[in-house]
């Protein structure tokens, strides 16, 4: 069976992550981000709700990477991003990451708050 490469046009997919860091259009990132096509933040994590509030009107479905494992978002924020028109779905950061990678590739309004994987040791 053929494989066909995913086309992302000028966006921007997740190239890679690994412990503590992202690699996004070829430029490593230390720490949480939130990406969407045309950009990629720094993100302060859960506390950083400006960041997510700021994907208004631009996104509808945003995937948030926990990290290593699935973990629940805190209900007000999901509240808050409900009232905002933004459908927020957790998972491991890896899965999120393919996940975004995959709708974005199908030109879908999609961004991802991602924490990053734990350090070793």
């Amino acid at each position: 069976m053929p494989i066909t490469e995913a086309e992302f046009g000028a966006s921007l997919p997740v190239d890679g992550y690994g412990p503590g860091f992202f690699r996004v259009a070829g430029a490593v990132i230390r720490g949480a981000i939130v990406i969407e096509a045309g950009a990629v933040r720094n993100w302060g994590g859960l506390d950083d709700r400006a960041a997510l509030s700021a994907l208004a009107g631009r996104v509808d479905v945003l995937f948030v990477g926990m990290g290593a494992d699935i973990a629940f978002l805190p209900k007000p924020l999901v509240a808050e991003l409900e009232a905002l028109g933004i459908m927020a779905e957790t998972m491991s950061t890896p899965s999120a990451a393919r996940t975004y990678n995959v709708l974005l590739s199908e030109g879908r309004r999609v961004a991802a708050a991602l924490l990053p994987m734990p350090e070793p040791g």
